[in-house]
């Protein structure tokens, strides 16, 4: 395989990964969340990451972008687990999962930042990557808001 085309596909590939880990961990989030709102805010996550996947899988067919099952990484299954135990441990269930959507959040922006940095991918693709980013940004801002005020 061109190494060109591998680079863009490793860094597609970080991208799907983030996003099923981010989906795997809104719906835990989801399932502890004690607030209805708060619940609903998780369950919208997980349908805009689900989509954010379709998008990457759609933009890139050619590319071995990884199976349609969700599986996550291990490094958010290690992230889910720290959410279980931070949660227990806090007094407030559902500000522990805001803050740690914040987290997430912040890193997956970071990931975005990197493909859009890689110069090989495609105008029409980057166009894609620069979109969600800008929704991952606009969730940080909500899901900070909700943090401060619960």
């Amino acid at each position: 395989m061109n190494t060109d085309i591998e680079k863009i596909e490793n860094r597609l590939k970080d991208l799907v990964s983030k996003n099923e880990d981010a989906i795997k961990g809104f719906e835990k989030a989801s399932k502890n969340a004690e607030q209805v709102g708060i619940r609903s805010y998780f369950e919208n996550k997980v349908v805009e990451r689900m989509h954010f996947l379709k998008e990457l899988r759609a933009a890139a067919p050619d590319l071995d972008l990884g199976s349609v099952e969700i599986d996550g990484s291990t490094a958010g299954a290690v992230h889910r687990t720290w959410m279980d135990v931070k949660s227990f441990f806090s007094g407030d269930n559902d500000e522990a999962m805001l803050e740690e959507a914040v987290r997430g959040d912040k890193a997956a922006i970071e990931d975005y930042d990197k493909a859009l940095a890689e110069t090989m991918i495609p105008p029409r693709i980057k166009e894609l990557i620069r979109e969600q980013k800008e929704k991952l940004q606009n969730d940080l801002e909500t899901s900070e808001i909700l943090e401060e005020h619960k």
